[in-house]
């Protein structure tokens, strides 16, 4: 599979492109279905699609946004080769293809500098062997007594009575 075709299976990749166009045009992408044109593809979800400057990351650049801020790992990326990059930026994340297969055409105007893998959580884990975790193993209480306690309610009741007793005797 080429780095410009999307499986409907694919999660947690990211694609940065670096855009060889004038400031105005790049804006121009953050507009709804901009990206799908310049991409070739229909229906991307805009909220999983980025389009910034390098100049806007400040401190951070783009090594630090990816490591940082998409959670690629360090060993996937060429500090010296993201720190050379400047002007507009396209990060187009797999989740915008919305589980839908696609083939990426690009714009002549877009240039792939790469394609990045979040990491993902692993959630395998072994058995856990402790008596706590044992089905039914927290300690047993007695059941609880379920008759309502009438004796407290009739008192409530009195002393409300007695309280709309003394404001009516007041006011009459």
């Amino acid at each position: 599979m080429s780095d410009l075709a999307v499986a409907s299976h694919e999660h947690g990749v990211i694609r940065l492109f670096a855009l060889d166009m004038r400031p105005e045009e790049a804006k121009f992408l953050r507009e709804p279905g901009a990206v799908d044109q310049i991409l070739g593809v229909a229906g991307l979800d805009p909220e999983q699609v980025d389009v910034f400057p390098v100049s806007d990351l400040e401190d951070l650049g783009l090594y630090g946004y990816l490591t940082e801020g998409c959670d690629v790992s360090a060993d996937q990326l060429d500090h010296t080769a993201l720190d050379a990059i400047d002007g507009w930026v396209l990060v187009v994340r797999s989740a915008a293809f919305r589980g839908r297969a696609a083939a990426l055409r690009p714009d002549r105007r877009l240039r792939l500098i790469g394609l990045y893998t979040e990491e993902a959580t692993s959630w395998a884990g072994g058995r856990i062997e402790t008596e706590s975790a044992k089905p039914y193993s927290a300690p047993q209480s007695a059941p609880q007594n379920d008759r309502p306690r009438r004796m407290g309610s009739a008192v409530l009741v009195l002393l409300i009575l007695l309280v709309i007793g003394g404001a009516l005797w007041l006011i009459l």
